[in-house]
């Protein structure tokens, strides 16, 4: 063989004394410099938050303003009035109240006796059937109910109806 045909040989790597440091400096470098960052946009962060809390004090309550009273307190003072006239089952009855804007019985309420109080609900329709026998109650601003059953008890004895009530002017 000649000394041309021999494949060119590769110099050998450096002796470890002599290979350079820098790269491993730099990756240091970049990875401290990253949780300097990290750790101080944290604390950057907490500080305005103590600093939030510190400023803004105790919650400030919003002053008092006088409400009209809820629509809840009008049933509450009719069925106070009218409410021995309502047919209870199983403590419960439903009332429809007459409303002077609509010229109609068109607000819808359950009520609930628990004991001797009275719980009121408001409902979007009565799901009972409107009481039409009995004394009739003419100047009532209340429709009272009463269940199928309860009707269909009142229909057994031989009972009729009487005509429909004439509405509160």
């Amino acid at each position: 063989m000649h000394d041309d045909d021999e494949p060119p040989k590769r110099p050998a790597a450096p002796p470890a004394a002599k290979m350079s440091t820098v790269p491993s400096w730099v990756t240091l470098g970049i990875v401290v410099g990253f949780f300097a960052g990290w750790t101080a946009q944290r604390e950057k962060a907490e500080a305005q938050t103590l600093r939030a809390g510190r400023l803004a004090g105790p919650p400030v309550p919003p002053p008092l303003v006088r409400l009209e009273p809820a629509p809840l307190s009008r049933i509450e003072a009719v069925f106070e009035d009218w409410g021995q006239h309502a047919v209870w089952w199983d403590d419960k009855t439903e009332v429809a109240l007459w409303n002077s804007e609509t010229k109609s019985f068109s607000e819808f309420y359950e009520v609930r006796k628990l004991k001797d109080e009275l719980f009121f609900r408001s409902i979007p329709k009565l799901s009972r059937l409107e009481v039409r026998h009995g004394k009739p109650l003419t100047e009532s601003p209340l429709v009272f109910t009463e269940t199928a059953e309860q009707y269909r008890e009142w229909l057994q004895h031989g009972r009729s109806e009487r005509q429909a009530p004439t509405l509160p002017k």
